[in-house]
């Protein structure tokens, strides 16, 4: 029923089709976003390299004093640790 209309007067359809348009470009332009929420949060990556040293090593001097600093962070809602190495 509605298919035949719009087949038989293209003209209507086009007319429809740009008031469907023109209506959603005005909503994109009206919506609320910066009262959405974060999707995802914030997120901080460290990268040391200790050429020459062995775990032992970067464990005392990069590895800990970053891990008791980064314990404090309030809100933080996890942590992830990531290990390289370079041969």
């Amino acid at each position: 029923m509605i298919a035949n209309t719009f087949i038989k007067r293209p003209n209507t359809a086009i007319v429809i089709s740009l008031i469907i348009v023109i209506l959603g470009v005005i909503s994109i332009v009206s919506l609320p976003v910066s009262q959405y929420p974060d999707i995802t949060p914030p997120v901080v990556q460290v990268s040391a390299s200790y050429i020459g040293a062995d775990a032992n090593v970067i464990e005392q001097t990069v590895a800990t004093p970053i891990e008791s600093q980064v314990n404090g962070v309030p809100d933080m809602m996890y942590r992830e640790y990531e290990h390289e190495r370079y041969f």
